[in-house]
């Protein structure tokens, strides 16, 4: 069919057949040429980082920079800083990466007066240890003294005589060896209620007895006895003792709260 002067014709090509010679090749896309493989770039990052690595396990394990040349030792008062140093066993020049911290600080807390201990590296060439010092907080009579032990029963120190302030332990029944206390639920529950006592009662405690954990009493400088019980609901017992003393009666019993009793 023919068409006039002016008109245009569009004429389809079937897929893959030649461009006429005026068309322009199509473009390509796609990433750019990638440079050839070259093997020496491999070798030489593998031969960089086995070199680093050396380098790093040289410094740390062989080299004679990174290595114990201090110790400090804080919070000893009792226990002397040698006995420490030598319970620790972390001799001079070993390399600072070799030091065993767990293992120095449980040796560390075999040492009687110790409660806890904590070892660290100090980089680049020391170590830390931090001790916590048993506190004692009765005193046992003993044949030769007293014998000072903390909240879990354990004998800190033996002394002639008791700090002024601390109360005496009695253990009801026969001489009890002051060996057998450690652990003892009886001296942790005396412990913790001279702790929940009113502040202004704590420094009057002169004795205290507790035959078990549940029934804990206080003597006072000035004769005044206090049964206190257990260590349950200790902020309703310390209440009810301070409203009472107000009495200024000889015994007080709050070991049963909401039913506390005076006498004397």
């Amino acid at each position: 069919m023919s068409r006039g002067p002016g008109s245009s014709q569009l004429e389809s090509q079937p897929p893959g057949s030649p461009a006429g010679p005026g068309s322009r090749p199509p473009e390509r896309s796609g990433s750019p040429a990638r440079p050839p493989h070259t093997p020496w770039r491999a070798a030489f990052f593998t031969i960089a980082i086995v070199a680093i690595v050396a380098g790093a396990g040289w410094a740390l394990l062989g080299s004679r920079f990174l290595v114990v040349r201090s110790i400090q030792v804080t919070g000893t008062h009792l226990v002397p800083r040698s006995e420490v140093l030598a319970a620790a066993g972390i001799p001079a020049g070993q390399p600072l990466i070799r030091v065993n911290t767990a293992a120095a600080a449980h040796r560390i807390a075999q040492i009687t007066q110790i409660e806890s201990a904590h070892v660290s590296w100090a980089w680049p060439d020391g170590v830390t240890i931090s001790v916590h010092e048993r506190i004692p907080v009765l005193a046992v009579a003993t044949g030769s003294g007293y014998e000072l032990i903390d909240k879990f029963g354990v004998p800190v120190e033996q002394v002639t005589r008791p700090p002024a302030g601390m109360p005496g332990l009695t253990m009801p029944g026969s001489a009890v060896p002051v060996t057998s206390l450690r652990g003892s639920p009886a001296v942790y529950a005396a412990a913790s209620v001279l702790r929940e006592l009113p502040a202004d009662l704590t420094g009057q405690v002169a004795q205290v007895t507790a035959p078990d954990a549940a029934d804990v009493s206080l003597t006072l400088a000035n004769g005044v006895t206090i049964v206190w019980g257990g260590t349950g609901r200790a902020a309703e017992k310390a209440k009810e003792l301070t409203v009472l003393m107000q009495t200024h009666a000889r015994s007080y019993d709050v070991s049963a709260p909401g039913s506390a009793m005076t006498g004397g």
